[in-house]
């Protein structure tokens, strides 16, 4: 039966982003984040990171540094009672990956490639799917992948109107749960 789930992105949605975030000591989780993923899941969603890794092609961390801080990430919203259904990641860049990393790939947003592979994984209802990102490439990406409603987390204090291609732009992940709907299947 297929399920809804809430795609985030991961640097600037879940840990607030200080560029190219390798270490726990440097993971600052973004304010909300937990009550919304708790929200998400007893509502019946099912929750995946979807994050490009850049820092991994340009050669600024090992995939095995990423991971590494996936598990421990993950067991930090373990301990709230949260889990994350899994974590999408793509290290390729096209322009300034070194070596294998420097390709073109469908994985990497705005393509919709790591979306899709979730979805086909997991049987998820795409279109009654939210993703929360905090850049216009994350809001393509949903778009291109049938995502249902595409949030952009814009948590500046200057409110001016943002043109995005996205559902709804958002200062706060507390504002997110309007767009969160019961899982009837549940």
């Amino acid at each position: 039966m297929s399920r809804p789930a809430l795609f985030l992105d991961r640097d600037g949605v879940i840990n607030i982003d200080h560029a190219y975030v390798c270490k726990p000591e440097n993971f600052e989780y973004v304010d909300h984040i937990f009550e919304l993923c708790r929200t998400a899941k007893r509502l019946g969603y099912l929750i995946f990171v979807v994050t490009n890794q850049a820092g991994i092609g340009r050669g600024y961390y090992s995939e095995q540094d990423f991971l590494k801080l996936t598990e421990w990430m993950c067991g930090v919203f373990k301990s709230q009672g949260i889990l994350i259904d899994k974590v999408y990641f793509c290290p390729f860049h096209p322009e300034h990956g070194v070596g294998h990393y420097k390709i073109d790939s469908p994985f990497r947003k705005p393509a919709p490639g790591m979306i899709q592979q979730a979805s086909q994984e997991f049987d998820v209802d795409l279109a009654k799917s939210v993703l929360v990102g905090d850049k216009e490439s994350d809001i393509q990406a949903g778009i291109t992948a049938g995502v249902g409603f595409n949030l952009l987390y814009d948590p500046s204090e200057l409110h001016d109107p943002v043109e995005t291609a996205a559902s709804a732009v958002v200062n706060s992940l507390s504002e997110i749960d309007q767009f969160l709907y019961p899982n009837e299947n549940c």
